[in-house]
């Protein structure tokens, strides 16, 4: 946002300084033209008067005196010619018969006057020629010619542009400070106001935004500080709940399964029936509040990737996914099932092992568990674009099509794998996960039965590409 407001404001700055030293540049080099026109204007005047005076008492000693000085003094060339053209004074190496001269001479003759013609500028070279006419009115008795050099007027033009343009960098820079800090002053309260509104969306507690600049944002930041604490009591309230609730039901449950253990060997063999299904649901409860905890954990850490900056993370998917499948190579063979990881060139994960580890044990627990005895299980591990896919296929009974969409939904589970021990809750967990690290889940059929669960990752290669 900054960077867009400091655009606008300095584009404004730069037309402002544009409309203001374009014009002014133009009438310096106009004023400096004018004044060397003018200048030499005086000087043919004064030329054709001496002309005149010479052609009437047929002396012309003062004029040849007067423009050879002139010419030694300014280094600029004359010449006067009569009415026949014949030259009467030539200095300067300039002569009636060139034929710009003879143009110009011509046209005086007509009592025509001629001036150069366009504004100087600082790059402007060369001489410029002036003529008039020697007499007054229809009585014309000669010309005179003068070439002016309009080097020293070209150099004051540049310094006054010089002037000028120091004067508009200056102005420039003065917009550049002032729009900078006041882009700061209303865009850094923003700032502090979009981190603690990302903590308080990750569900960590809320950073106070600080109040400042503009009324309208202090107004907004106490606003927003009141509401943050409400909701970040609240969220606290909550996690302090489900913790506390599963810490506290262990106490419990692990005296209850003591007594009930305690019981066995006095139940009488009618009763076994029902201490095998109290044992199962103390398993099945045990198990659901690791899940609540896991859960808990994994929104936790997160709302923590999502807001911090943290260490970057990354490990082998190929190597950590092997060593899980050879951890539950036991467990599918007491399941009847066939596991087999695919072996792959190494792929760097934006991850650590531990959460890569935990999500490969979520998808593989899943797959032996519901993929069912007979079944197959495939792992593998690949490259595909800017990301990492750890992918977990079987060829059980799957789900419908149907059924897909709410396969990540927290307890949701399928109705034809509800005499399988579970509590709904582990691709929940396992989703969290690959979100905190900025991944998903995808989870799609496999012809002709059969479940596909794939996270993908983001490659360490592009994370360590990416800005902070």
């Amino acid at each position: 946002m900054r960077t867009r407001v400091l655009t606008v404001v300095l584009a404004f700055a730069v037309l402002a300084v544009a409309g203001f030293a374009v014009p002014l540049l133009g009438v310096t080099a106009t004023q400096r033209t004018e004044q060397l026109v003018a200048a030499r204007t005086g000087d043919l005047d004064r030329f054709a008067g001496l002309a005149e005076q010479a052609a009437e008492s047929g002396d012309t000693g003062v004029l040849t005196a007067e423009v050879t000085r002139y010419s030694e003094l300014y280094g600029e060339a004359v010449v006067v010619v009569d009415t026949r053209r014949a030259p009467v004074v030539q200095t300067g190496g300039m002569r009636a018969a060139d034929p710009a001269v003879a143009r110009l001479v011509d046209a005086a003759l007509r009592n025509q006057r001629a001036a150069p013609g366009g504004t100087l500028r600082p790059w402007s070279r060369g001489d410029r020629l002036l003529a008039r006419p020697v007499g007054t009115g229809t009585r014309v008795s000669g010309a005179v010619v003068l070439r002016a050099s309009v080097r020293a007027a070209a150099d004051d033009i540049a310094l006054r542009w010089a002037l000028v343009l120091a004067g508009a960098g200056l102005f420039a820079v003065a917009c550049v400070l002032l729009a900078r800090a006041a882009t700061r002053w209303v865009v850094r309260p923003l700032h502090r106001l979009d981190r603690a509104v990302g903590a308080l969306a990750a569900g960590l507690p809320a950073e106070h935004a600080r109040a400042g600049g503009p009324p309208e944002l202090r107004q907004l930041a106490t606003g927003f500080n009141r509401m943050a604490d409400a909701v970040s009591t609240a969220l606290e309230q909550q996690r302090r709940l489900v913790a506390d609730t599963s810490h506290q039901l262990r106490n419990p449950l692990a005296a209850l399964r003591l007594r009930i253990d305690s019981l066995q060997p006095r139940l009488p063999e009618s009763a076994t029936r029902t201490y095998t299904g109290v044992t199962a649901e103390l398993e099945r409860m045990e198990h659901l509040l690791d899940d609540l905890l896991a859960l808990a954990n994994a929104e936790h850490r997160a709302g923590e990737l999502a807001v911090t900056d943290v260490a970057e993370a990354r490990c082998d998917a190929v190597t950590v996914a092997a060593a899980q499948a050879q951890l539950w190579q036991p467990v599918a063979e007491q399941a009847g099932v066939r596991l087999d990881p695919v072996p792959g060139p190494p792929v760097l994960t934006a991850c650590t092992e531990a959460e890569l580890a935990q999500v490969a044990d979520i998808l593989l627990d899943n797959a032996i568990k519901y993929g069912g005895q007979g079944a197959r299980v495939e792992t593998r591990c690949f490259a595909d674009g800017p990301d990492a896919v750890f992918e977990v296929r079987d060829d059980g009974p799957g789900l419908g099509t149907a059924e897909l969409p709410q396969a990540g939904v927290r307890f949701w589970r399928s109705e034809r794998h509800r005499e399988v021990r579970g509590s709904g809750l582990g691709l929940a967990i396992a989703e969290q996960l690959a979100g905190g690290r900025g991944g998903h889940v995808e989870f799609a059929p496999v012809e002709p039965h059969g479940l596909r669960v794939r996270v993908v990752l983001p490659r360490a290669e592009r994370q360590q590409g990416r800005t902070p």
